[in-house]
Formats: structure tokens, C-alpha cells, sequence
């Protein structure tokens, strides 16, 4: 064996070693901060505490172990219950305004509701996997306009969160939403809508570059069929409008139907090697290491898309716990607006003026841009919502209360009033802001009893500016901290 071969094996031998060691050595605050804020939405001291006695295995296992299929509470009823779009039809004048407003008012709820489950829920990976599917299988109430079928959606999104990847794509690709949003519900024999076909292979299994247009056109007639019952927007099959003839897709011949065109896209290695890099930008860093995602994509595949497998296999990657991946994804609203309440036990926080909150600087849930989703990564951070985000941090740390605040910010946002658009969102704004409160005493012992310094407890690497002094009164730190560019990582 060449010198430099040898050199090569104990170096890495030896970083083996150390990496096992890691792994099964207490993870201590730092490790334990970062594995909780890159798995969930920040994290309160007491989080950290527990989290840091364990070793970086039995972490990951605990937060695999604890992902939930439900939410905490069921969506609203309301916003559950299905308009037709045979009532809008039928409405006239002031009944067709009336339904509107209901309309639009369900969006909100469905809204605030999400809200409150990702700033309770016991189990933020579950959280954190459903706001990333639903950032993948891409839906937006903007189009679908029914509460009722994007709540449909998300309850579908959470309970395959850690699931079953194979089984949610046949899942979601029948899901009501889905059908409306991509035009699959009014797809038919002689004039198939290529729009599912190609986003299916271009942004949920494939991506660009591993098929053509050949294949699109194919698969599209093997989705004809597959729609939705208007009276009650349930999923139904209409094999008449089904186109049964012979396609070729991906070099298969066959009399498909959309299942088999979806199971034709699972069985090409492509896919999970799409999913896997997806998810590591999302967790470990904006730049994949090949290598690592083609392993960690063999064992996804292998295990017939068990979530958890990929998940396990990033979390334990050397890359995910490197000290050069720290601080190197940009959080997204949601990731800084629930992760800071989050991290600062801001338990009773009202979720309908958050939601509000997260529209304004550009996440607006339920209503992605556009079908690739929110762009995420440098696109988070601009003049606009740095600024945004420094007022938030402003008004959480003045130690002011509002009380009604956010009731105010649920009549503003339900009631679709008169006047300038841009002028009523400030206004919802500002409510949102007003309704939001930080208990400094009662963080200040959460950190005591963890024996946590703010700048472990809410920052993924060091503050960028000069240290802080300690002498500095403590809610002058926490503001300081949280207006440091680093806050903006994770």
C-alpha cells in the first residue's frame, strides 16, 4: 500500500473513532441546542437541559421516537366544514359576500390553528416535517380556496411526516388539494392536463434532468380519471373520462394508471436521491456532499422510504454535528417567529397575530408563491424583513402587555374592512406585535436551572458582534442577542 494511502486510512480510522465516541458521550448544551433548533423550532432551557444528558444517538432516537400523527387539536370546525362550489354558484348579492367572508375567515382560523400547534406541540419534528412537506407537495389556498380541503391536506401531511414517503406520494397525489391545484381533477381522456405529470417528476420524485417530455405527456393520460366530487370534495375515481390505453413512461410499457406511474417514479434511484438532498439542505447545510446523499439515500430506498431511516441517517451524518454546518441555514419566519418564542418559553403566545406575523415577513402559510414553493436559504433575508424582524424583537422585550390585542387582530383580519390593503396589513401587524409578552423572571430561572448563558440558549455559534458585557441588564442582552446576525441562522 502506498505511504499516503495508509496516512489517508488512519486519518480516518481515527475520525471514526472520535465520531463514535461523540456519539455515545453526554452531548452536552451546545450539541444539544443545535440537534433541537435544526430538528424543531428552538428550544426552551428546559429542553436543552434534558437534551444535553443524553448521548447524540439516543437524542436522535428520542426526538424519531416522539413524532406524533395527530396534532394536538383538531382543526376548527368550521373551518373543517366543506363549501361546495355549487353554493358560491347559487349565492347572489349580499349571501355571496356573507359566503366569501366566511370563506376568507376559515383561511384565518386554518392559519392561527397551525400556528398554535407548532408552538405547543411536544414533538417540533413532526411540525417541523409537515411545514416541510408541505413545502414539497406544494398546494396553496389561493387557488384551492377551501379551508376545508388545505386542512385535509395537512392532517395528511402530518400523519406520513415520519411515515411512509412511498405512501404519502400516492396519498397526496389523490388528496383533494392536490387535484385542484394542479388541475388533475379536470384531467381527461383526449385532453390530459400535463401539470401534475410534470411537477410529480420535475419537484416531488425525480428532478429536472431525469426525464422528458415524452414521458410527461405519457403519464399525464395515466392521471386522467382521478378527481373530485364537488358536493362533497372527497376523492373520486371516473373511469369514463379514464384514458386505459397503452403509455410508455421511462422506458415502461404498460396500461398504467396514475399508481402505477407513481410506483414506476419510486422505483428509479433518482428519487431518493432528490428526496435526500432536499432534506439536507433543509438540516445539515446549503451545500450537499454527494457522496454522503447517495449512501444516505441507498439505505432511504433500501427501507422502501422510511422517513425516519433518512432522517436518522443526516442526523448521524459527521456533517450535521461539524462545527463549519453551524450557523449556515438562514431560518425562515417560521423558524425565527416560533423557534425565538419557543426558545424563550413564551408559553401563552396568541397564535392567530403570529400567523399574521409570519405573513408579513413572507410566509404566509397555506399560500407558497408559487408551485416550487418558498424559496428559502439567502431569499429569507432582505431590507424589508430584517427590519420586520427587529421590530418584533423589539416589542417582545418592551415587557408591555396588550390585553385584547389579539382579538383586535381577529376581527382586522376576518372582517375584509374598506380601505388601503398595504395600510390594513400594517394595522394587522401592529395588533400581532401588541398581543405578544416575554416573562423575563420566569425565563431568567428557566436558565438558572439549566445552568444555561442567553448566548447558548438562543444562538447557534457566537454572537458576530463584539461579547456582550456581562453587567449588561439581562433584557438588554436577550434584545441584543436576538438582534445579532446570527439570531437569523441556525
Amino acid at each position: 500500500m502506498k505511504p499516503w494511502r495508509c496516512i489517508s486510512a488512519v486519518g480516518w480510522m481515527g475520525a471514526l473513532l472520535l465520531s463514535l465516541a461523540a456519539q455515545a458521550a453526554p452531548m452536552g448544551n451546545e450539541d444539544a441546542r443545535h440537534l433541537l433548533s435544526r430538528s424543531g423550532f428552538g428550544a426552551s432551557p428546559e429542553e436543552i437541559a434534558a437534551m444535553a444528558r443524553l448521548s447524540r444517538r439516543d437524542g436522535v432516537e428520542r426526538l424519531l421516537a416522539g413524532a406524533q400523527q395527530n396534532p394536538l387539536s383538531p382543526p376548527p370546525e368550521d373551518v373543517v366544514a366543506y363549501l361546495s362550489p355549487k353554493s358560491f354558484r347559487e349565492a347572489e348579492g349580499e349571501a355571496k359576500k356573507e359566503l366569501l367572508r366566511l370563506q376568507r375567515q376559515r383561511g384565518v382560523r386554518l392559519r392561527g390553528w397551525w400556528v398554535a400547534q407548532m408552538l405547543a406541540t411536544p414533538s417540533p419534528l413532526t411540525e417541523h416535517m409537515t411545514l416541510f412537506w408541505h413545502n414539497h407537495f406544494v398546494s396553496s389556498l389561493e387557488k384551492v380556496k377551501s379551508p376545508a380541503l388545505m386542512a385535509e391536506q395537512n392532517l395528511l401531511l402530518r400523519r406520513y411526516a415520519l411515515g411512509n414517503f412511498a405512501d404519502m406520494l400516492h396519498a397526496v397525489a389523490k388528496g383533494p388539494a392536490m387535484l385542484v391545484y394542479l388541475d388533475t381533477a379536470n384531467s381527461r381522456k383526449g385532453q390530459p392536463n400535463e401539470n401534475f405529470a410534470r411537477e410529480v417528476m420535475e419537484l416531488f420524485t425525480l428532478g429536472e434532468g431525469h426525464y422528458d417530455e415524452h414521458d410527461i405527456k405519457e403519464a399525464a393520460r395515466a392521471f386522467t380519471g382521478w378527481s373530485v366530487a364537488p358536493e362533497t370534495g372527497a376523492y373520486k375515481w371516473r373511469p369514463f373520462i379514464h384514458d386505459d390505453g397503452v403509455k410508455t413512461v421511462l422506458g415502461q410499457q404498460g396500461n398504467f394508471d396514475g399508481d402505477a406511474v407513481l410506483d414506476i417514479l419510486l422505483a428509479r434511484p433518482e428519487t431518493a436521491e432528490f428526496v435526500t438532498n432536499k432534506l439536507w439542505k433543509e438540516f445539515v447545510s446549503p451545500e450537499p456532499d454527494a457522496r454522503q446523499v447517495k449512501r444516505i439515500a441507498a439505505g432511504f430506498r433500501t427501507s422502501g422510504y422510511d422517513i425516519k431511516t433518512v432522517l436518522r441517517g443526516l442526523f448521524m451524518s459527521p456533517a450535521f454535528w461539524a462545527r463549519e454546518n453551524r450557523a449556515a441555514l438562514v431560518k425562515s419566519p417560521v423558524d425565527w417567529v416560533v423557534g425565538t418564542a419557543r426558545s424563550l418559553d413564551m408559553r401563552d403566545i396568541p397564535a392567530l397575530p403570529t400567523a399574521l406575523a409570519l405573513r408579513q415577513l413572507g410566509q404566509d402559510l397555506f399560500a407558497p408563491p408559487n408551485v416550487k414553493g418558498w424559496p428559502g436559504g439567502d431569499a429569507w433575508i432582505n431590507s424589508n424583513s430584517l427590519l420586520a424582524r427587529k421590530q418584533l424583537v423589539e416589542r417582545l422585550l418592551r415587557g408591555e402587555e396588550s390585553s385584547g390585542a389579539g382579538e383586535m387582530a381577529m376581527r382586522a383580519a376576518e372582517s375584509g374592512d374598506n380601505g388601503d390593503k398595504d395600510d390594513r396589513e400594517r394595522q394587522r401587524m401592529a395588533r400581532a406585535l401588541a398581543a405578544m409578552r416575554f416573562d423575563l423572571d420566569r425565563w431568567n430561572d428557566a436558565l438558572d436551572k439549566a445552568h444555561l448563558s442567553p448566548e447558548t440558549a438562543l444562538l447557534s455559534a457566537a454572537p458576530a458582534g463584539a461579547p456582550l458585557d456581562d453587567s449588561l441588564p439581562l433584557r438588554e442582552r436577550v434584545k441584543t442577542l436576538l438582534l445579532d446576525p446570527v439570531s437569523q441562522l441556525k
